[in-house]
């Protein structure tokens, strides 16, 4: 073989090597969604690249046999050339010399680079090639997997468990980072992925903060629990709260009280509800009252009783955030006193709180619902006001309680010693 053929052998050499280096770049980065979306409109090389990934392992196996067979042949060929014009003694270091940099730039740096770029496009362009390929090296895949096998059998690794949601929530973040999705958008959908992870007790509305009448109550009574509350529905009871009967609708009450002059009775208005528990997810409980055409439930705890309320626009706001209207009062649950304190409402979340102040805890020893249950957990006891505590880097104290729970704290940053020197200075 003369040194005019070598080159030219060298040369496809080169041109395999890139072209192996691409083929693993392009199907590794490939996004399958776009593949099925592609799919799913009529492409036969979308579907062909979808079943080669199918089989990942066989594939990468005979990439990378092919991307390494290419390199050593380049590198042996490489040696008898340059041992040609150059002799024994320089011939072989400046064939690594060489090689080593063509391989970087144009088998390896550059067509990765490019695959990278267009990687659905170029899997599809090369699938036709690469199951070719594919079939040719069956029988030497056949004899890797059965090392591979073999080498489970020695050395056993458990498969870790993937979690879709953490993936497709990570997914979400790095699209508002990289600009295709803004802020807005990245909530919405973040919101709609945790949705199902959602229980009741998560949102309800708690028993101490229910407002419901009696089904003996006097008409005007209750006018006036609608005037004063601004709620268009609400809770009937027999004997106690912990026998809900029904609802009433603002509406069906002042057609009663003014258009029938009061003559019907309140039973004849109520409205039947759901009966669910706090360990429901709320998921399961949007279906139940859109299919009841409903749009508040009743939430029993272990022994029957009413644990809280949950109404429809609870659960929607689990999704889109937060509904005003103009008879809704705006809570401010975190106010800012100073640079290291703040107030904060005790009915307000216990994750938003910290996800607010930046601390990290573990969610599994602290599981908390709301900031009281955590406040009133850390001390042990129901608090009463000045009673303090410390947690993480957070200094906490009551300012506002009563008999039954603890309503407001003042957090303070607690400031390490290093910090405190720099501001000195």
């Amino acid at each position: 073989m003369n040194n005019s053929t070598l080159i030219i052998c060298l040369l496809i050499l080169v041109l395999f090597s890139g072209l192996f280096s691409a083929i693993e770049t392009a199907y590794s980065s490939a996004s399958k969604i776009k593949l099925k979306n592609f799919e799913n409109n009529g492409n036969a090389s979308a579907t062909a690249t979808l079943a080669i990934l199918s089989d990942f392992d066989r594939f990468l196996s005979s990439i990378l046999i092919g991307n390494n067979i290419v390199n050593i042949l380049m590198a042996t060929l490489g040696t008898v050339l340059f041992t040609r014009l150059y002799g024994e003694l320089q011939g072989p270091s400046y064939s690594t010399i060489v090689i080593t940099i063509v391989v970087l730039v144009f088998g390896e740096v550059t067509p990765k680079t490019i695959a990278k770029t267009i990687p659905e496009k170029f899997a599809m362009q090369m699938s036709g090639f690469v199951k070719l390929f594919l079939l040719i090296c069956t029988p030497i895949t056949f004899l890797f997997r059965l090392w591979n096998r073999l080498i489970g059998l020695v050395i056993h690794v458990d498969d870790e468990e993937s979690d879709i949601q953490d993936e497709l929530i990570t997914m979400v973040d790095e699209a508002e980072k990289e600009g295709d999705l803004n802020e807005h958008e990245s909530d919405l959908i973040s919101a709609a992925i945790e949705f199902n992870d959602l229980e009741v007790q998560d949102v309800l509305t708690p028993r101490v903060d229910v407002v419901a009448v009696s089904s003996q109550q006097p008409l005007k009574e209750i006018e006036k629990v609608f005037r004063m509350n601004a709620f268009s529905r609400l809770p009937v009871y027999e004997t106690s709260i912990d026998n809900v009967v029904g609802v009433i609708h603002e509406k069906d009450f002042y057609n009663m009280m003014y258009q029938e002059n009061g003559s019907g009775t309140l039973k004849k208005i109520i409205k039947p509800v759901i009966y669910t528990s706090e360990t429901t997810k709320i998921s399961t409980l949007l279906k139940q009252l859109q299919s009841a055409k409903l749009h508040l439930a009743i939430v029993l705890d272990e022994y029957g009783g009413t644990q809280g309320i949950i109404t429809l626009e609870d659960i929607i706001e689990e999704l889109v955030g937060e509904i005003w209207d103009e008879h809704d009062t705006v809570k401010e649950y975190f106010k800012q006193l100073s640079d290291t304190s703040y107030l904060v409402r005790c009915d307000s979340d216990f994750e938003d709180l910290m996800e607010y102040l930046d601390v990290t805890y573990d969610d599994e020893e602290y599981d908390y619902i709301t900031v009281a249950g955590w406040v009133t957990a850390m001390l042990g006891h129901i608090p009463v006001v000045n009673e303090a505590f410390d947690f993480e880097n957070l200094h906490v104290t009551v300012t506002k309680a009563d008999v039954r729970k603890v309503i407001e704290i003042r957090v303070d940053l607690i400031q390490d010693e290093k910090e405190e020197m720099k501001d000195d200075r």
